[in-house]
């Protein structure tokens, strides 16, 4: 009874790491551990919440510094995404450190990062090790006297209109966000020695950082368009990352509110928040920008059969399909700079790919007149998309013997030279021989 018992329970807690596994085939049926200071969170952010369970996603609330908490059980990650909604944490609790964290982020898994005025020294390190680094001084916060949001309340400035986004429809979509956003919190600057790193939503020319209840003594370290007030980075294994100074960003208040920019006439009824967070939100979940390729095959040009060996100067065909994961199913990626490489140490040949706009990629070329063992490569980098590297081996042999030409048209005047040079000699030889 009692090892029936402990299978049951073994049984039970294994269920989750089967059920909630992410399936590159339907990337949008995933779990989700959201890590709060304050229960209070999930009833003051409840709309964006909301959108994000209403496309499926299953969301599990714990307190950031409980006991029990945990990534992974047997060795197997129990969550596809990890929200971190709790700025003010000093200590994680259960299993759970920066380590760990970035152990998650390397194992394909994505995160979302929101601080604010009083980030911990936690939340911070956690942001440097993902590429940002946020304001060292704990007091500062975006300060913009020009391209604030009028408001009743906010007297020393600290409340942004910010509608300085990035051009990418993939990452926001391709509707325009017509309000700004409202931000207010602590700005970021991105790490130089990071490439990967990009600004989604950034501060103006005007805008600074610094303590808003106290006289610039100095000059303010991030100033600028320098400040970032959202970044994305999608690492190199496609995880992605979005991080932010502002949690009340994300807030009911925030995405409800009116928004007016300083200086403009013009007044939105409804900020651009929850349109922009519910867009970007997409993104890093990857219900948007996610490729796969299928179908990768080579083949002579009039054969189907894909060969073990070519022959240099063959003629042949390299197809591929890409499709893109809509959020709902999986559609036709259209594209017209995706190329192959026919690579052995170094390309020798590199041929753009056409499509029939079907998401069916093909290109026809010769094999270099070199033999060795070659690699069809399709390296495909495309901003706000995941990476495709793809990789195929096959060897290239020379000609056999009785496959080259027995007489070459180019080789004429040397048959001819031979010939001439036997037929003189077997003169000189009758002559000689016969001569008084």
């Amino acid at each position: 009874m009692a090892k029936l018992l402990l299978y049951l329970t073994l049984a039970t807690s294994l269920i989750p790491l089967f059920s909630v596994a992410f399936s590159p085939e339907n990337p949008t049926d995933r779990r989700v551990l959201v890590l709060v200071d304050d229960f209070a969170i999930k009833s003051s952010h409840s709309l964006y919440f909301g959108s994000l369970t209403s496309r499926g996603f299953q969301l599990e609330f714990k307190l950031a510094d409980d006991p029990n908490i945990g990534l992974q059980r047997y060795g197997q990650y129990l969550y596809d995404a990890l929200v971190l909604f709790c700025p003010s944490v000093e200590r994680f609790g259960g299993s759970i450190d920066v380590a760990s964290i970035v152990d998650f982020v390397d194992s394909g898994h994505d995160l979302i990062v929101a601080a604010d005025s009083n980030a911990s020294d936690l939340i911070r390190e956690v942001a440097t090790e993902c590429g940002v680094d946020f304001d060292e001084d704990p007091a500062a916060m975006v300060i913009d006297h020009i391209n604030y949001a009028v408001s009743n309340f906010d007297g020393d400035h600290t409340l942004i209109a910010s509608d300085d986004f990035i051009k990418a429809d993939v990452i926001l979509g391709s509707k325009k966000i017509e309000a700004p956003v409202l931000f207010q919190g602590i700005g970021h600057s991105l790490n130089p020695a990071n490439s990967l790193v990009l600004k989604v939503l950034s501060a103006s020319s005007s805008a600074y950082s610094a303590n808003p209840k106290s006289k610039l003594s100095n000059p303010p370290s991030l100033t600028g368009s320098a400040i970032s007030l959202v970044s994305v980075v999608q690492a190199r294994n496609n995880a992605r990352i979005l991080i932010t100074g502002s949690l009340s960003m994300f807030s009911n208040r925030f995405f409800r509110s009116g928004v007016q920019k300083a200086g403009s006439s013009i007044k939105h009824e409804k900020s651009g928040n929850e349109q922009f967070l519910t867009e970007i939100s997409k993104w890093v979940f990857h219900e948007r920008g996610h490729l796969k390729a299928v179908n990768v095959r080579h083949h002579k040009v009039g054969e189907s059969d894909e060969p073990a060996i070519y022959r240099i100067n063959d003629d042949l065909e390299y197809s591929v399909e890409i499709s893109e994961w809509s959020g709902t199913s999986w559609e036709p990626y259209v594209s017209d700079d995706v190329q192959v490489q026919f690579y052995m140490m170094s390309p020798y040949v590199l041929k753009t790919l056409s499509t029939d706009q079907k998401g069916h990629y093909s290109a026809e070329f010769k094999v270099p007149d070199v033999y060795g063992v070659f690699q069809f490569k399709v390296e495909y980098q495309r901003l706000g998309y995941t990476s495709l590297s793809l990789s195929k081996q096959i060897p290239v042999r020379p000609y056999r013997h009785n496959e080259y030409e027995r007489f070459l048209p180019a080789a004429y005047p040397y048959y001819g030279s031979a010939f001439s040079m036997m037929a003189g000699f077997f003169i000189f030889t009758i002559v000689h021989l016969y001569s008084k």
